[in-house]
């Protein structure tokens, strides 16, 4: 019997992965639209009334007093450990690195750097409009209050509007802006949504802000992705001007210079006094040593080859030293063995 693997979901997926090497022609970017700049007028009109009520000390401001007498965390102490751990998904550290670690590997995915470049445009909006409002109106937290039923404003705190609110709604919300299908952008929005409501409901819980606080945190924070189409220009101006600054630095590693070519030696000079007159065989000579003088210092040089002989004994080879006695002949010298022919000198 013959069996075969099913592939699993995550084979499903690396194999969809796997077809889309290149950057999808069906992502559209976001424009300002109609609809989208009457969301942002909405919007900001609320922050500003938010901002004003609580200015004048208005019924909003009292509500904020009577969350903080009820103390929320005294009366569902069950619920404080887990909510600890799940206030962290608002703070700007832990959850920017979470995001980017997705957007980033999308962007390899997909060839393009937008959806890092999105975030990192948002994230400066964040730190730039919601730290000036911190600092600029100076509110003091719940367990910083000094008078019962004042507003607590413009006296050194940075609480106004909540920081965690703000960046949980940036944060989470720039999946659902970066979606590539309607579907997937209408299910990441109501999970970002969720999300950030939670997270602003939790400092509330733990007293370390007021209600005003976090209404306006999430009115902030829907300004910042409402307006990232008018930044969609910068992005994509960015994101050619980095893709050009890598081709460059490519094309510098690929072209490098090539080597000069080897100089041939020169030919030594004649001495002086001999003739310049040379035989045929000598020329020859010479034209043999000058090519391959000049030869490239890499080329390989071609051994030539003798005829081969067929291998002789040491009896059978030829002497090559002349036969007899290896001094040569004198005429003074006499054989060993004979006598002197100088006459005797006599008496």
């Amino acid at each position: 019997m013959r069996t075969e693997l099913k592939p699993t979901r995550l084979d499903r997926v690396f194999s969809r992965l796997d077809r889309e090497p290149e950057r999808p022609a069906h992502i559209d970017v976001p424009v300002m639209t109609r609809h989208r700049v009457v969301l942002f007028s909405s919007t900001l009109a609320f922050y500003l009334a938010i901002v004003w009520a609580v200015i004048i000390t208005s019924w909003l401001v009292r509500l904020d007093w009577q969350i903080m007498f009820f103390r929320p965390y005294q009366q569902w102490p069950e619920i404080h450990a887990f909510l600890d751990y799940y206030v962290v998904l608002g703070q700007r550290g832990p959850t920017a690195v979470m995001v980017a670690a997705w957007l980033g590997w999308r962007s390899w995915r997909q060839h393009t750097l937008r959806p890092l470049l999105a975030l990192g445009v948002s994230l400066l909006l964040l730190n730039i409009t919601v730290g000036a409002a911190k600092l600029g109106m100076g509110r003091l937290g719940p367990h910083y209050a000094t008078e019962i039923g004042s507003n607590e404003m413009w006296l050194g705190g940075d609480i106004f509007p909540s920081g965690h609110t703000a960046n949980a709604v940036v944060t989470w919300g720039i999946l659902a802006y970066l979606a590539s299908t309607p579907r997937a952008r209408r299910w990441l929005s109501a999970l970002s949504a969720v999300t950030s409501l939670g997270v602003g409901l939790t400092t509330v819980y733990l007293g370390t802000h007021w209600l005003s606080d976090v209404l306006l945190g999430w009115a902030a924070g829907l300004l910042i992705l409402l307006a990232l189409p008018w930044f969609e220009p910068l992005i994509s101006r960015a994101e050619a001007w980095i893709f050009s600054l890598r081709d460059a630095w490519r094309d510098r590693r690929t072209t490098a210079p090539a080597p000069a070519p080897a100089a041939a030696p020169a030919p030594a000079p004649a001495p002086v006094g001999t003739s310049t007159l040379r035989t045929p065989g000598e020329e020859a000579a010479s034209v043999r040593d000058t090519g391959i003088a000049a030869r490239a210092p890499h080329a390989p040089i071609v051994p030539l080859h003798l005829p081969s002989t067929p291998h002789l004994t040491r009896s059978e080879r030829s002497p090559v030293t002349p036969l007899g006695h290896r001094r040569p002949p004198h005429a003074d010298r006499m054989t060993r063995g004979t006598s002197s022919a100088r006459p005797v000198a006599g008496g």
